[in-house]
């Protein structure tokens, strides 16, 4: 594929997915939470043997206590697929470090702006901490996709040379 098609593609991609991040950080402290209750509860439902037969509140007190793990891990997820994107968008063949950092400091940026957005919503707060769980994010979405690419660029020698 032409290397100004595929930038154009993740690029829209990235800006598409900001929008997204940009969305749920809009949302008002109160309604976010219950959001993280309902993905909490369906966590619980899928990993936790029995928990339909739990009573309504113990449900929720459950889904409660992995609220904090399971958005944070959502945090770092939503920012290690922006990195992913964004490092699409400024790769134009083999990845290079270069490319990896401008991807993460690209996430860490707009994470650093999202939380000050935060900061004007109702029920919202910005944190440095979660800028640094989302550029960990960013990181590790990073590393994951220059194993990926490593591991194939072996494989395409290993079978050239056959």
């Amino acid at each position: 594929m032409n290397y100004n098609i595929r930038k154009m593609i993740f690029l829209i991609i990235a800006l598409i997915w900001a929008i997204v991040i940009f969305a749920f950080s809009a949302k008002p402290g109160d309604e976010s939470e219950n959001q993280s209750i309902k993905v909490g509860m369906t966590v619980c439902n899928i990993f936790v043997p029995g928990f339909d037969n739990l009573q309504e509140y113990e449900q929720v007190d459950m889904a409660k206590k992995i609220d904090y793990p399971v958005r944070k891990t959502a945090h770092a997820t939503e920012y290690a697929i922006l990195a992913g994107c964004v490092l699409g968008a400024v790769t134009p063949g083999f990845i290079r470090w270069k490319n990896g950092l401008t991807a993460i400091c690209t996430a860490v940026i707009y994470a650093a702006t999202d939380e000050i957005h935060q900061l004007f919503v109702s029920g919202r707060s910005g944190r440095i901490t979660d800028v640094l769980i989302d550029g960990c994010g960013a990181v590790a979405g990073t590393l994951i996709i220059l194993l990926i690419s490593r591991i194939i660029v072996m494989c395409r020698k290993k079978k050239t040379n056959l």
